[in-house]
């Protein structure tokens, strides 16, 4: 079975698809966890609409496409938030790719991508349920950290320093 990963426009119908289907995923594993319901349909399109994904667009920015079997199958995006350090954003596999090797491969690329743009440390957040996101970092060298930044969601936050 063959994977691949490669740069993507950050508005194309591709990248739309898999952030609808990141969103929906993680908004509705939270609502799951503390409200027991999934998210609500007019909330989902408001928040799918409002982050446009316009930071991973060049050239500060790169948003990377992982295709299993030609498929689109999940997306890293990465961006600079200053001249050394990149944040890893929208990481996703859709459920029924992962376990197969893709994830490692694609946080790779996005780790290539943040050096091709002069970064020398990668960082990030997720969340508290995310338990999957959280041990695939730490399997892949990222270390937890103090917050680097405020995001609503945010209860973990990794970094890692780009050889």
């Amino acid at each position: 079975m063959t994977w691949t990963v490669a740069p993507e426009n950050h508005d194309s119908p591709v990248a739309a698809a898999l952030w609808r289907a990141y969103y929906t995923e993680v908004s509705d594993r939270w609502y799951d966890v503390h409200e027991g319901r999934s998210t609500d349909p007019d909330e989902l399109e408001r928040e799918i609409a409002a982050d446009t994904g316009d930071c991973l667009a060049p050239p500060d920015g790169v948003l990377l496409v992982a295709r299993y079997e030609g498929e689109p199958a999940g997306t890293a995006g990465v961006r600079l938030t200053d001249p050394a350090t990149a944040e890893l954003k929208r990481v996703f596999l859709r459920k029924e790719l992962r376990g197969r090797g893709g994830a490692p491969l694609l946080l790779a690329a996005a780790e290539d991508a943040a050096r091709s743009l002069g970064a020398r440390r990668m960082v990030l957040d997720t969340r508290h349920d995310l338990v999957e996101a959280r041990a695939l970092y730490a399997r892949l060298g990222y270390a937890e950290t103090p917050p680097h930044n405020d995001q609503p969601y945010a209860e973990h936050w990794f970094s890692k320093q780009l050889a």
